[in-house]
């Protein structure tokens, strides 16, 4: 079964800080440790398509039909063990990121809602059976699962926002091929401490505000820099391709050095190398380009 082809943008946070002391049911799971990360996307697709098909339908996945949330918040959660924390702070651990698919599925709904079309809107609204009231409430409700002020989670399909690369250093990437593009084990990630992504991202920001002003890249590094400033400074982040994974034959995956790019580009900005960043930007806008037009023809 092939898993969505999202691509996220993680943070882990040390489990002391969801909580003191943590609720018992949620230091289960992370004791446990049973969702892996190239397992999260099938897991909140299925969680989708159960609240679809129930009876009476769910507005939320992981919610229960009354609108409170299902057990799944405490539970539904990725861990990282001391081992896999980059910079040797294995004193620290676990690290933990729940899921929150309600909470972020409602945050979702409410930025549908308020940017679809009149018409669209009433035929989402008429084929739910919900009102606009009942769905304002259940949203609200449903933000509150969150542990701070910001999910842990940032999505997006069929591509990596280029922004994201500026986080991580290149030389900490994962690649996890497996036994083809199918292999539930394949995987490509950074990670990197919340420290290192904070002070990345200021620097880079600062370059391309210089540059660019405060759109376009700039103005998505400044979303990320703001979302980050939401964790605990001991916390981890992961930029992880997800099921995109699925999209690449081995070789491309081997020999995809975007996050070097990224950061080449960086470096010819500071230079003012006008040749070398033409030709950074032409390869980025070819490999990406090409799963773009993959998307379209889906």
């Amino acid at each position: 079964m092939l898993r969505p082809f999202a691509a996220y943008l993680r943070v882990y946070e040390p489990l002391l800080a969801l909580g003191e002391p943590p609720d018992e049911r949620l230091r289960a799971a992370v004791t446990a440790a049973k969702l892996r990360r190239t397992d999260a996307g099938a897991r909140e697709q299925a969680m989708w398509l159960k609240s679809q098909v129930a009876a009476p339908r769910r507005l939320l996945p992981a919610e229960l039909a009354d609108g409170r949330p299902a057990p799944s918040l405490l539970t539904d959660v990725l861990v990282l063990s001391p081992d896999d924390v980059p910079d040797g702070r294995a004193g620290q651990g676990p690290f933990v990121c729940p899921l929150e698919l309600r909470a972020r599925s409602a945050a979702a709904l409410v930025t549908f809602l308020g940017d679809a079309h009149p018409a669209l809107k009433n035929v989402v609204l008429d084929e739910g059976g919900f009102t606009q009231e009942t769905i304002r409430a259940r949203t609200k409700s449903a933000m509150a699962d969150l542990s701070t002020t910001a999910a842990h989670t940032l999505s997006t399909t069929w591509t990596v926002p280029l922004p994201w690369f500026v986080l991580v250093d290149p030389d900490e990437r994962r690649l996890v091929l497996g036994d083809g593009r199918d292999d539930p084990k394949r995987e490509l990630s950074w990670r990197t401490t919340l420290a290192d992504a904070q002070h990345r991202a200021r620097e880079a920001g600062e370059l391309l505000e210089q540059t660019f002003g405060d759109s376009g890249p700039g103005r998505v590094l400044f979303e990320t820099r703001r979302w980050l400033d939401n964790f605990h400074a001991d916390s981890v982040v992961e930029l992880d391709y997800g099921g995109l994974v699925q999209l690449f034959a081995d070789p491309i995956l081997e020999s995809d050095n975007t996050a070097d790019e990224v950061h080449d580009i960086l470096d010819a900005l500071r230079s003012g190398n006008v040749e070398e960043l033409a030709e950074l930007f032409s390869d980025l806008r070819e490999f990406w380009g090409d799963l773009a037009s993959k998307e379209r023809s889906n």
